[in-house]
């Protein structure tokens, strides 16, 4: 797929996103980005804030991700050659260094409602049946079990504890995922948030039970 869009910028930006990203396949792909592309342009523009920097920052949110691997200093290199200014380049990189998730027990700090935007978009993208699929994709690629009975949930104080977990994919729910419908910004966002966690609280039910052999 080749992005469009009228800003030459970001349509430099999204090409060149959607090229290194095409491979992926733990859940952190290019179309993984693209959506949370869209919900970002939707979310900004609900919430009044600079769509321009929400997208540039949707697009490149996963560019250093720790659990992609590449250098700090890629994401303002891939801007940079996009064209992008170097001020938009530093409003995008803050925004960046902060969207992931870094542990239950850790405090979200996002000081800005574009980067507030953008980290909603992202966490959307982390619940609903895109984000339950999402999450065995991940697990799969890192060789996690689907679950593990003997496991109980960890309230990770800190980012290198969240790291270095190694639970089971169904653990990831409880550890992360069932929380971020309380973690989100928006109220454009927490709307889309209702549906999604309801249906991932009947996906864990029905997984559970069918596991224990009640269903």
């Amino acid at each position: 797929m080749t992005p469009t869009h009228p800003d030459p910028s970001i349509r430099a930006f999204a090409a060149k996103v959607a090229g290194e990203f095409a491979g992926e396949a733990s859940g952190h792909d290019w179309w993984h980005v693209w959506r949370v592309w869209q919900l970002a342009r939707r979310l900004a523009a609900a919430e009044g804030a600079d769509v321009r920097v929400c997208e540039l920052a949707a697009l490149g949110h996963d560019v250093e991700d720790h659990k992609l691997g590449r250098p700090p200093g890629t994401l303002a290199a891939w801007l940079h050659e996009a064209g992008v200014e170097p001020k938009t380049i530093a409003r995008v990189v803050a925004i960046a260094e902060r969207v992931s998730f870094k542990g239950a027990g850790v405090a979200d700090e996002m000081p800005t409602l574009e980067g507030q935007v953008v980290q909603d978009a992202d966490r959307l993208d982390a619940i609903g049946a895109v984000g339950i699929a999402r999450t065995f994709a991940y697990g799969g690629a890192h060789g996690r079990l689907l679950f593990d009975p003997t496991e109980t949930p960890v309230s990770h104080a800190d980012f290198a504890e969240y790291k270095g977990s190694r639970s089971s994919s169904l653990m990831h729910f409880y550890e992360k995922l069932f929380l971020l419908k309380d973690r989100l910004h928006t109220k454009s966002a927490r709307a889309l948030a209702a549906e999604r966690h309801a249906f991932m609280e009947e996906f864990v039910r029905r997984f559970l039970a069918e596991w224990r052999g009640e269903e």
